[in-house]
């Protein structure tokens, strides 16, 4: 490691350390990083080969002796080590475009229902990372202060972020959160609903990337007029050959309506567990989502429908934690909800 770190800058990084990307945030820049969560790795020296995106191209294509990962599951770190490399490529790729010498302060925001043995061990990439002071925030918290919620004042103000490893949810008021709720059903799941549904209806086997693009394509999670179709090649489950199958709009949102089922059920669930004062002022202001699980088309139309509350996408919902983190290091406004997530080493 050694040298490299010494060219980011001082002034603080924020990390949005996701389960299906990771973004970093430099002060005075913004967000200078966004890539997959992806590693591959070459298991006989165990040094990281590529990262990002050019990692996530080798995802069931390795030969022997390389290995391409995802270390974080359900918005955790599921490998340790290959999760400290990934951030550690990934800081060090940022320093090369930083200029300034010196440690830096690193936020990294976290889902609200990790353990401390996961906490640990995120914190333990911050510090293989050389970090100063390691602050590790709330995902929820982060995402309300990126999508310009007022969680600092005495009203109510509701984030839904959904991931690719687990949704969050939460209200938020005088710099704290009063209730929240995490659940692990997120972009991941909606992927392996459409992976199971087409086995089960057409008999069709496909990969993670392979869902995922039909999802982008296709996916929905409210009625809509038009009812696109995209053309899968998969496996055949019956005789083992590749095979193209054609799935409609209609399909793909009858495939991921149980998992967004569920992510309505834990807004819904949180809505019930506020303080009637603060409920009030979220059935006036609405509730905010953001993550990728927002770009889901007719998500807002959904969650309004079952809520009866009035539901806005955040304007940038894919960037709002990683900003978030960095509003935390820059804005004295956030000092207070800062120091109550310091982890000291």
């Amino acid at each position: 490691m050694g040298s490299w770190f010494k060219g980011l800058l001082s002034k603080g990084v924020g990390v949005d350390l996701g389960t299906a990307n990771t973004l970093i945030y430099l002060e005075g820049q913004g967000v200078v990083l966004r890539e997959p969560s992806v590693i591959a790795i070459d298991t006989n020296t165990n040094l990281p080969l590529a990262v990002g995106e050019e990692a996530r191209a080798m995802i069931g294509r390795t030969p022997q002796g390389v290995a391409a990962s995802r270390p974080l599951r359900d918005g955790v770190i599921a490998e340790l080590d290959h999760a400290k490399l990934m951030l550690s490529e990934f800081i060090k790729r940022v320093s090369q475009n930083s200029s300034g010498i010196r440690r830096s302060d690193i936020v990294i925001a976290v889902p609200s229902g990790i353990t401390s043995v996961e906490k640990i061990a995120i914190h333990n990439v911050a510090e293989y990372a050389r970090a100063n002071r390691v602050f590790l925030p709330e995902e929820t918290m982060a995402a309300a202060i990126g999508a310009d919620l007022p969680v600092t004042e005495p009203t109510g103000s509701m984030i839904v972020d959904i991931g690719g490893g687990t949704s969050e949810v939460a209200v938020l008021s005088l710099s704290g959160i009063v209730v929240n709720e995490s659940v692990r059903i997120a972009g991941d799941e909606l992927n392996d609903a459409i992976r199971s549904y087409l086995k089960k209806v057409h008999s069709l086997e496909i990969g993670e990337k392979t869902a995922e693009e039909l999802k982008f394509r296709l996916g929905s999670a409210w009625k809509t007029e038009e009812n696109d179709k995209y053309n899968v090649r998969g496996l055949n489950l019956i005789n083992g050959l590749p095979r193209t199958v054609t799935v409609s709009r209609g399909e793909v949102r009858e495939a991921i309506k149980e998992p967004l089922s569920q992510i309505v059920d834990t807004v819904k669930r949180t809505l019930e567990r506020t303080p009637p004062e603060l409920a009030a002022d979220i059935y006036n202001r609405g509730i905010v989502v953001v993550g990728g699980g927002a770009l889901l088309q007719g998500l807002d139309e959904l969650i309004s429908s079952e809520t009866e509350v009035p539901v806005f996408i955040g304007d940038d919902p894919l960037s709002a934690v990683a900003i978030g983190t960095g509003k935390m290091l820059t804005d004295p406004t956030y000092n207070r909800v800062l120091e109550l997530c310091q982890i000291n080493k």
